[in-house]
């Protein structure tokens, strides 16, 4: 089987009710995949942040704007990416002055910020570019049982 050629690709609108759409395209292409229920609803939870993230602080509130979402099956998994091509800020920076999350309560943690920790809990891999707009790649490898071999 040629693993390049199974790339799927989304071009949605940059708004909340579109990530529904990405979710369940996640789904599908994951289920087929062999991924286990708990992988798929983790996978979920990840690509739901990284669109959000896009859809609320790429583009100002009331401009049109729009988000790629690729999915692309590798030999021995999913890599799911989101980009957005508003106004880009400096990741590197803002994951150097990033508190530690340990030993604090929830209520001394500050809503906004925790979307890179989440998708980097769930996922295998995290990787964001950022540039002319911002790129966010989500990498999960099937976990399969003996059974499956």
């Amino acid at each position: 089987m040629n693993v390049e050629s199974r790339v799927v690709c989304l071009s949605v609108p940059a708004e909340p009710e579109y990530i529904d759409l990405v979710r369940l395209t996640l789904y599908g292409i994951s289920s087929k995949l062999g991924f286990s229920y708990e992988e798929i609803e983790d996978m979920k939870v990840a690509v739901a942040e990284a669109c959000n993230n896009a859809v609320v602080h790429a583009y100002e509130p009331g401009s049109p704007g729009t988000m790629e979402v690729r999915f692309e099956q590798l030999e021995d998994g999913l890599r799911i990416t989101v980009k957005d091509e508003g106004p880009s800020f400096d990741y590197e920076a803002k994951a150097e002055s990033a508190e530690s999350l340990h030993d604090k309560t929830l209520n001394e943690i500050n809503v906004g910020g925790l979307g890179i920790y989440l998708m980097q809990a769930l996922m295998d891999d995290v990787e964001v570019r950022t540039g002319i707009g911002t790129e966010v790649t989500l990498t999960k490898r099937v976990i399969r049982s003996e059974e499956m071999v």
